[in-house]
């Protein structure tokens, strides 16, 4: 099949670039997540298959938590971010989803369990409120926990990836901190258990 590149120039970096093989049968997005929806209505035929490029990570600051002791997770709801705090006052920033109106909280926990591709058994108040769920899906990419999870002490609520990277940056969990699986991967590899978190 002939291969042909496509840009959307209008949106600059956020697409990237899209490559369609032959006529749309195939479409491989590199690292353009906004994009997927919009490619799967306008292509319902196509297979589709998407690849995230992992974006470089700054330190940012000095950030208004600059009191709390390196190595801390900040879960700053209202603005979609998430923090891993360093020294001198600076903080790792990553782009997180976070809860629908109605199941937002805040809190103080400790990671007490790290998990790579899980398993993802809904909890009796998500399965009463949708019973339509599964109830169990196994890890692996079409798991909605994503590559990596954090679980939060007793509480239900994880800190996690996502099969739905189009979701970062709104309000669409029922409580639970979702990430880009690149991202979860990086934090992950930096967190322990024992780590605290404080969702704002």
């Amino acid at each position: 099949d002939e291969v042909q590149w496509a840009d959307d120039t209008e949106r600059g970096s956020a697409w990237t670039r899209l490559l369609l093989a032959g006529e749309y049968r195939h479409i491989l997005l590199l690292g353009a997540v906004e994009a997927l929806p919009l490619v799967q209505n306008a292509f319902p035929q196509a297979e589709i298959r998407f690849f995230e490029r992992k974006a470089p990570l700054d330190w940012t600051g000095p950030v208004s938590f600059q009191s709390l002791r390196p190595g801390t997770v900040v879960v700053d709801t209202a603005n979609h971010f998430l923090y891993l705090v360093g020294p001198g006052g600076r903080a790792l920033r990553y782009g997180i989803g976070v809860a629908r109106p109605g199941f937002s909280w805040s809190g103080r926990h400790a990671v007490t369990a790290k998990k790579e591709w899980p398993d993802w058994i809904p909890p009796e108040e998500m399965l009463k409120r949708q019973p339509y769920l599964p109830h169990f899906v196994t890890g692996g990419p079409h798991n909605p926990l994503g590559a990596r999870a954090l679980y939060l002490g007793s509480s239900i609520y994880r800190i996690h990836g996502s099969n739905e990277p189009w979701t970062i940056g709104k309000n669409v969990s029922s409580g639970c901190i979702r990430m880009r699986n690149a991202d979860v991967i990086d934090l992950y590899e930096r967190v322990k258990v024992g780590t605290k978190v404080v969702v704002m």
